[in-house]
């Protein structure tokens, strides 16, 4: 297995345990996979979405990590992966009619963002 030898430039971070359905996350998520940062900002400002707020501090993480870590400029980064997974859900109980209980399920979800700077060289080869 050959690995590349050009040093990585992708920062990540990951939100664990969030409360709210991995798809109402995700129909967010696919909207701004692929943009620069400043436009999944704005793009997340304006969206009447609950999950657009824990999104915006994971993307605000991966992007502080991709400055800190790596010294990039946060102007030129793009969200490159964008992810939701299922977390575990919390059991809660309702009581009903004659002495039963009613089960509730409150799902979690794992959001993971990868951020990183667009290459020159690939820029190059897609205008060709």
């Amino acid at each position: 297995m050959t690995m590349s030898a050009s040093p990585t430039t992708v920062a990540q971070a990951h939100g664990r345990f969030i409360r709210g359905s991995v798809s109402k996350v995700r129909r967010v998520l696919d909207q701004i996979r692929g943009r620069t940062y400043r436009e999944a900002l704005i793009m997340l400002e304006f969206m009447p979405y609950r999950s657009t707020g824990p999104i915006t501090k994971v993307l605000r993480s991966a992007v502080a990590n991709a400055e800190h870590n790596l010294g990039l400029d946060p102007a030129a980064l793009v969200i490159s992966k964008a992810s939701a997974d299922m977390g575990p859900s919390m059991k809660r109980y309702r009581p009903r009619a004659q002495g039963r209980a009613f089960a509730i399920k409150k799902q979690t979800c794992h959001i993971s963002i990868a951020v990183t700077a667009p290459n020159d060289s690939k820029t190059s080869e897609l205008t060709n």
